[in-house]
């Protein structure tokens, strides 16, 4: 498995998060609706599923452990910031085998092409609170 194929998958899995989040469309159709019009040629397309599936089944747990460390209601983060906070932090507690750096790194990145401007200093604030860094 290369590294760029997890990348690819969890930057299409950010943004199905995102779709379901607005939309409130059922999971699998989602899922089906990015996997048949989406470019998904060096994806990995196993942990993609993986990722949407997770972060979306469990996100009553994900928003538990996130909401302690925003300084804000919930509510008012954007909606690309929890779709990145929820798949980072799916991954932090069920993928032992992805090490902390890798999934807040690759959170950051996600929030810097998706997020606002300084989107990805709020994530990566958030996340390090999570592993329980300071």
């Amino acid at each position: 498995m290369k590294p760029s194929e997890r990348r690819k998958a969890r930057r299409l899995a950010v943004q199905a998060i995102y779709s379901w989040q607005l939309s409130g469309n059922n999971v699998a159709d989602v899922e089906h609706e990015f996997l048949t019009e989406q470019k998904v040629d060096g994806v990995d397309v196993a942990y993609f599923r993986e990722l949407l599936t997770g972060t979306t089944t469990k996100q009553s747990q994900l928003d538990e452990l996130i909401t302690p460390h925003v300084e804000r209601p919930f509510d008012e983060v954007s909606p690309i910031e929890k779709a990145v906070l929820r798949l980072a932090t799916y991954e932090l507690t069920f993928r032992k085998d992805v090490p902390y750096k890798v999934a807040i790194n690759e959170a950051i990145e996600l929030a810097k092409a998706f997020g606002a401007e300084d989107g990805h200093k709020f994530v990566n604030g958030i996340l390090d609170k999570i592993v329980g860094r300071k």
